[in-house]
């Protein structure tokens, strides 16, 4: 299962959705995970604020969680339409906190939200 995280710094969640310059897309297992790339989010100002909400979703259509300290309603009503779950944190969470902490909730009984992501992407894989 893939998963973005907005950061500028590549160590932590530090940004809001939509000023967010790159998101980091690590990809996770019950066994591992391992950090993908890097994908950059270069929207020229002139793009209306419809047109750069689709942009953003479009780097990151195949994740299933997105790890963000911010989203607006309707991006995050857009995000979730296209199945991938955003994920509040605070800023300055350590992204391999996160990792480690679903890898350990992968390896348990995952939580309802977790599950119905991972069956997500079972369902993708169909």
């Amino acid at each position: 299962m893939k998963i973005a995280f907005a950061t500028d710094d590549g160590k932590h969640v530090d940004t809001h959705f939509g000023y967010t310059e790159s998101f980091d897309i690590y990809d996770i297992s019950k066994e591992k995970y391992e950090k993908v790339q890097t994908r950059v989010v270069s929207c020229a100002s002139e793009i209306s604020e419809n047109n750069r909400i689709d942009y953003r979703i479009n780097r990151i259509v195949d994740c299933k969680l997105l790890f963000i300290t911010q989203i607006g309603p309707a991006a995050a009503a857009r995000v979730t339409r296209n199945k991938i779950m955003p994920i509040k944190v605070k800023e300055g969470t350590l992204i391999q906190e996160q990792l480690d902490r679903l890898l350990l909730l992968l390896q348990s009984k995952p939580p309802l939200w977790l599950a119905k992501a991972l069956n997500s992407e079972k369902e993708s894989k169909l």
